[in-house]
């Protein structure tokens, strides 16, 4: 027995309503009209392979290497969230970053000639690892000292960095070549193409918003960052909770790691400089809530792709390249101010259903 047309057309306007209500449509629609910007704006050159014209934004190489750039702070930004939603913050994750690619370097160079598929898997074990140990660090100093996470990791950004610059003495150090074979393998497309960052980015998303929406653990970090006091009346491992948060964090911190060094083929401690204000930009233009309760594996992703397709728009209509810095800063604040709008005005809209409840 099938339903009738009347009940589909509602059941479809339902399901559009739940869809339009979530917090990522505006950043969806958002995306998507800079997208149709660039497109309209960028114009056009010859393909001489193809022999066509090709839009200087809306072709496949262009696309996946705004997807590409992406990856790798869109993948710390998705742990970065987590800590967010918990009221916390890491400073810390371009160091991690750093650190764990030096490590993997280090320990690659002393293990000599392995094979391929050794090399990447020892890398990615070493980088992850790492990772997660400096995550564990951070927590355990949260918890232990009961200090601003904003202060912890602040010290451990100059910690961490500074560990990788004593083990490299400021040099590069070159990879073997099985990472950049599998970072940069074109999975049959072929044409410069490599879409394997942007592949994990999206597995690290969906690993982390099934990990926040569907998990107890996942479930109690929004508790904890809602609302501390009712989550230390629950009984809820408030210590245990706030470790995990930063273990997240660092976890996708030396997963970028092991991404972004095969991709470019070397490491140094300099690497990631600077991606804490794309990470914490990303999470908070993805809707991520600076006083914690609030937050998205997906909006952090999309607000990745936001932020790069602004720096791609300055790089498209050829603008000059200081202004990145200002464009991201400028992006932070109007998701702060929104942010606080929309807090305040729910809190209002509580507030007057409140007063006319006993009335009714």
């Amino acid at each position: 027995m099938t339903n009738p047309p009347s009940t589909r057309t509602n059941a479809a306007r339902s399901l559009g309503r739940r869809l339009m209500g979530r917090q990522e449509a505006g950043l969806v629609l958002v995306t998507a009209f800079v997208a149709a910007a660039l497109t309209l704006l960028a114009g056009s050159h010859l393909d001489r392979r193809a022999g066509v014209m090709v839009n200087d934004f809306w072709n496949s190489h262009t696309l996946v290497q705004t997807a590409t750039d992406a990856s790798f702070f869109a993948i710390m930004a998705v742990g970065a969230t987590v800590v967010i939603i918990s009221g916390g913050i890491d400073l810390s994750v371009g160091s991690i970053y750093a650190l764990s690619g030096v490590a993997s370097a280090i320990l690659l160079r002393s293990m000599g000639e392995m094979p391929a598929a050794a090399t990447v898997l020892v890398a990615l074990l070493v980088c992850a690892g790492v990772g997660l140990l400096c995550g564990i660090v951070n927590g355990a100093l949260v918890v232990g000292l009961k200090v601003h996470p904003f202060i912890i990791t602040l010290g451990t950004m100059w910690v961490l960095r500074g560990i990788a610059f004593v083990a490299t003495r400021a040099e590069s150090i070159l990879l073997p070549p099985a990472l950049t074979g599998f970072a940069k393998a074109s999975l049959g497309l072929g044409g410069g193409l490599y879409p394997v960052p942007m592949l994990l980015m999206l597995g690290v998303t969906v690993a982390g918003a099934l990990y926040l929406t569907r998990t107890v653990p996942g479930r109690h970090v929004f508790a904890f960052g809602g609302n501390l006091e009712a989550s230390r009346f629950a009984g809820l491992p408030l210590g245990r909770i706030q470790i995990g948060v930063f273990a997240v964090s660092g976890l996708t911190a030396g997963l970028a790691a092991f991404l972004g060094a095969g991709f470019y083929g070397s490491v140094s401690s300099g690497d990631a400089q600077g991606y804490e204000l794309y990470v914490i930009a990303a999470a908070v233009v993805g809707g991520a809530s600076l006083i914690g309760g609030r937050g998205s594996a997906v909006g952090a992703l999309l607000g990745a792709l936001l932020i790069v397709l602004f720096r791609q728009s300055i790089r498209t209509l050829r603008f000059d390249q200081n202004y990145e810095w200002i464009v991201v800063g400028c992006a932070i604040i109007v998701a702060v101010v929104v942010d606080q709008w929309s807090t305040r005005a729910a809190a209002r809209r509580m507030s007057r259903a409140a007063e006319a409840a006993p009335a009714a």
